[in-house]
């Protein structure tokens, strides 16, 4: 099995979560333009897992779900019953899609606007603000319902996930240390041993 990565991405929280669930891997480093890896994710994009078949496995929820039904033993998945499966679900949509497309005018504001000029890339930028922000304090009342977890009051997939996104703040006026339940959530996950291997192997 292999993951593919590249440093700073979402795809560290697959990674986050192979290392939690003890799985026998290899992380791999994608190259995003090689031909290789467009064979691999024609999408050109990470996360990817490979596991032999006939074509990768891509999109991060997708792969965090994989990873905690292959592994039921490390409880990295939903508690019991249709609901609680419904509700992990919904916390991993709500990260896929409402957190992690917020930040995508920051990181590439050339895509939202057909001005070149500094000043319109910088104006692009500046629009995201509010709406990280706004996830970010959804995602705080999320971490407060859980006693300190994304889910139902204990580690599971959705703290990786949220734990490498929320990271992404760094780079804003307003990081996640402004966040009153955030702010311990990430001290605790930047003191596991698994996510201190990732993020130092993921450098290298």
């Amino acid at each position: 099995m292999k993951l593919y990565y590249a440093p700073g991405t979402c795809a560290l929280a697959c990674w986050i979560a192979l290392e939690w669930a003890g799985a026998d891997y290899q992380a791999v480093r994608a190259d995003y333009k090689s031909e290789e890896y467009q064979r691999i994710n024609p999408l050109g994009a990470v996360p990817a897992l490979d596991i032999g078949g006939k074509r990768a496995m891509t999109q991060a929820p997708a792969i965090l779900q994989y990873i905690a039904d292959t592994h039921p033993e490390s409880r990295l998945g939903s508690n019991e019953g249709v609901e609680n499966a419904f509700e992990l679900n919904e916390t991993l949509s709500f990260l896929g899609s409402d957190f992690h497309a917020a930040f995508w005018p920051f990181f590439m504001p050339y895509r939202y606007t057909t001005d070149e000029s500094e000043a319109a890339r910088n104006a692009v930028k500046e629009s995201a603000y509010a709406r990280i922000d706004r996830a970010m304090l959804h995602l705080d009342a999320l971490i407060a319902q859980g006693n300190g977890h994304v889910y139902q009051g204990r580690r599971s997939i959705a703290d990786a996930y949220a734990f490498v996104m929320a990271r992404w703040t760094e780079y804003l006026p307003k990081t996640w240390r402004e966040y009153p339940h955030i702010a311990p959530f990430m001290e605790r996950m930047q003191a596991d041993e698994a996510v201190q291997h990732v993020l130092q192997a993921s450098q290298a």
